[in-house]
């Protein structure tokens, strides 16, 4: 995944930052609200967001994100414990509320819940106002009319839904897509715009340098 992480106290913004790294994650890490605001976009698979920070903070973050329509899986991470300031987290739409100190590990088993919940809560998954896509079907409906789409473009919409909110990487297309065949990235991206082409809808981001996602789509 690629994570944004907001914690202002430089110790655990590192002891953070290199766990997640640890694990297998890509990370930017801030130290000020303002700047997440002004750099923040649809890349980020995941937010970890402190609510005490300068210039903007956590819940101001979020409400702005949310007014942007830029609904990304979000985790907090803070001291404040009244259950005044939880509520009002989980009422601006965050996942999880991890309160200090916790463990690291703990951080990884909530972003592990949060991937699970997404790849899994539906078979069912809106890409945009008018695309959605049936996980069990494999079938990509316009208007909830099906689309005649060629084997391989269908196998890449297939793995793009099942990574929800994710990245896939040019390596998981060639397994996935390609069945592990010899083939270059441009040849990937060749056939990922040919899809593009062919869609009336673009709910398909191209990621510079990592790859492709689709975000499920929320009705206003």
């Amino acid at each position: 995944m690629k994570i944004l992480l907001l914690e202002d106290e430089l110790m655990l913004n590192n002891a953070i930052k290199e766990y997640l790294k640890k694990i297998g994650h890509l990370v930017e890490s801030y130290i000020d609200g303002q700047t997440v605001l002004d750099e923040v976009d649809n890349s980020f698979d995941l937010l970890i967001l402190d609510i005490n920070i300068p210039k903007k903070d956590g819940y101001e973050i979020l409400d702005e994100l949310n007014s942007r329509k830029l609904f990304i899986p979000t985790i907090y991470i803070s001291a404040l414990i009244d259950i005044e300031d939880i509520t009002r987290a989980y009422d601006l739409g965050c996942r999880e509320y991890l309160k200090k100190p916790f463990h690291l590990e703990e951080l990884g088993i909530k972003i592990n819940q949060i991937l699970k919940k997404d790849q899994s809560a539906t078979t069912h998954i809106k890409f945009s106002e008018n695309y959605a896509y049936s996980k069990d079907k494999k079938t990509l409906f316009f208007n909830k009319e099906p689309q005649e789409l060629t084997r391989k473009q269908l196998d890449i919409i297939h793995i793009l839904a099942l990574n929800i909110n994710m990245i896939v990487d040019f390596e998981r297309f060639r397994l996935d897509v390609w069945n592990a065949e010899d083939i270059d990235n441009p040849t990937i991206r060749a056939e990922i715009s040919r899809l593009k082409k062919a869609l009336k809808e673009d709910f398909i981001t191209n990621i510079r340098g990592l790859g492709y996602k689709i975000n499920r789509f929320y009705s206003a």
